[in-house]
């Protein structure tokens, strides 16, 4: 794999590639809280007050109160028990399985799981199988094969971030044992999806009985760092257990002071997450009257079909043309090939979402046959 040319991020929407200014439609500041003016006096504020950063272990000198403050604001703004704040979003599910290994027969997990559930379910001392993404008649099948008497769990992305899709996590509770439990990776889902931001529990209705939440503090809040979203009991494991939070550098404090300022944002601001549906739904109709065949998926994603090749090259070089950068990737098993993935900001003015509809538009419009 090659190294991504490097972009510089400008204003909200805007990044410089090469000396010219795109519009961006990819990454996931799904609020654009990493540059919001607030947050970013909160991380000067925390820097002059508590330093860079603390320098040690959680477990020895570094448990600033600032993390316990975060804590709290996590946990109830998500409606959990407790939280445990995490160096990166990605060691939240791995701390999670160290504390929880040996605890579970087998360990379940989505074909299309993002890396950080499949290093996770290796840590969970049991033998790991994958499924069929999102069956959760597929799933039965293989936890029909180990009986009543099976302690299972299910590793699941909340939200997909190929296609903004939700794992159906009702219909895994329903069929999941009695002493089973389902880790969710909500790094996308949190903040943004359900009635009050929750993510894919809110979005699918389910509570926390058998349910594990990991989150990262990247993505809707703009900052950064993990957090497990769960109960006391699985949070006095993770500190009595996992090497993954006792061994590293818990994250700079002002950086969880950005985390709490954006937290404050999203709740005093309920409009901004209004806003970004909307959006949503501007391009999705208006790509669908173009005749794209666009999945309804909850989150804020838009994936177009697989182009061959040569149409690929072609929308890459209308898009340069009309000032947006391309965003095409090829996702962990997903596909061979690679695809066009737009994921949708609140803050996209009306005219840019104008000039991506109309770029992709004009491309999927008939065109006069050769003479």
């Amino acid at each position: 794999m090659s190294e991504p040319e490097p972009l510089q991020f400008i204003g909200a929407n805007e990044v410089r590639l090469r000396g010219r200014m795109l519009t961006y439609f990819s990454g996931c500041d799904y609020f654009r809280l990493a540059r919001n003016p607030e947050v970013a006096q909160a991380a000067r504020q925390a820097l002059t007050q508590h330093g860079l950063n603390v320098a040690a272990s959680r477990r020895t000198t570094g448990n600033h109160e600032i993390y316990a403050r975060l804590e709290t604001a996590l946990a109830a703004f998500f409606g959990a028990e407790t939280a445990l704040v995490l160096p990166d979003g990605y060691l939240a599910p791995g701390a999670a399985a160290q504390a929880l290994a040996g605890e579970f027969t087998h360990a379940f997990v989505d074909e299309f799981a993002h890396g950080a559930l499949m290093d996770a379910a290796r840590m969970l001392d049991c033998p790991v199988e994958k499924f069929p993404h999102r069956d959760a008649a597929g799933l039965a099948k293989l936890l029909s094969k180990y009986g009543r008497k099976a302690r299972p769990i299910i590793l699941t992305d909340g939200m997909f971030s190929h296609d903004g899709s939700v794992a159906p996590l009702n219909a895994y509770l329903k069929i999941l044992p009695a002493h089973g439990m389902i880790l969710v990776d909500d790094a996308h889902g949190a903040g943004v999806l359900g009635a009050t931001g929750q993510g894919s529990l809110e979005c699918e209705g389910v509570n926390r009985k058998r349910i594990i939440q990991c989150a990262t503090l990247s993505k809707a809040l703009g900052a950064f760092g993990g957090v497990v979203l769960t109960t006391r009991l699985v949070r006095e494991k993770i500190l009595a257990r996992s090497r993954m939070f006792a061994g590293t550098t818990p994250v700079p404090p002002p950086l969880a002071g950005a985390a709490l300022a954006a937290l404050k944002i999203l709740q005093r601001e309920p409009a901004r997450q209004k806003k970004l549906f909307r959006n949503l739904f501007q391009v999705r109709t208006q790509l669908r009257r173009a005749g794209w065949e666009i999945a309804e998926t909850p989150g804020p994603i838009i994936r177009l079909p697989e182009l061959a090749t040569a149409a690929t090259a072609d929308l890459k070089k209308r898009l340069l043309a009309a000032g947006i950068y391309p965003p095409f990737l090829k996702y962990g098993g997903t596909t061979a090939q690679g695809f066009f993935r737009f994921v949708i900001s609140s803050e996209h003015t009306p005219a840019q979402l104008e000039k991506l509809t109309g770029v992709l538009a004009a491309f999927k419009a008939p065109r006069p046959p050769r003479k």
